[in-house]
């Protein structure tokens, strides 16, 4: 396959309907308008998009001060494009990013289920008394 790979940010429309096909969207704690999530994304730190053609089929993003910390955000992929090596795509151009600029810190959010994808790219669990925490308003 020949997909094109971008650091622009998908239009508005394109970044709505994968982020609806790939399910993303029903994960999302709070109540945030499609408009909301699209504004997060383009106050990202950086993301990389891939292409079918003109078709958005996987978008990931992240957001860093830059130093030596990141959080990988909203890793996607079109449903009829999975399990095509896109995903892992995606990580390795956002962690590539992180290299480049010294940063040595990058943590993740996973979705439930995705846990081993992520192990298999080098992503290790917090250790049990050092839990990730999480405050909802």
């Amino acid at each position: 396959m020949n997909y094109t790979f971008s650091e622009k940010l998908p239009s508005f429309e394109q970044f709505v309907e994968l982020h609806e096909a790939s399910g993303l969207i029903k994960s999302k704690k709070g109540k945030y308008t499609r408009k909301q999530l699209y504004q997060a994304a383009e106050n990202s730190w950086y993301h990389v998009s891939i292409y079918d053609g003109a078709k958005l089929i996987a978008f990931g993003r992240m957001i860093s001060d830059g130093v030596y910390q990141s959080l990988i955000c909203d890793v996607m992929v079109n449903p009829n494009y999975q399990k095509q090596g896109l995903g892992k795509q995606i990580i390795e151009e956002l962690v590539d990013k992180c290299k480049e600029s010294g940063i040595q810190s990058i943590q993740l959010f996973s979705a439930k289920g995705k846990q081993l994808f992520y192990k298999k790219l080098g992503f290790e669990e917090r250790e049990q008394d050092a839990p990730a925490m999480t405050l909802y308003i």
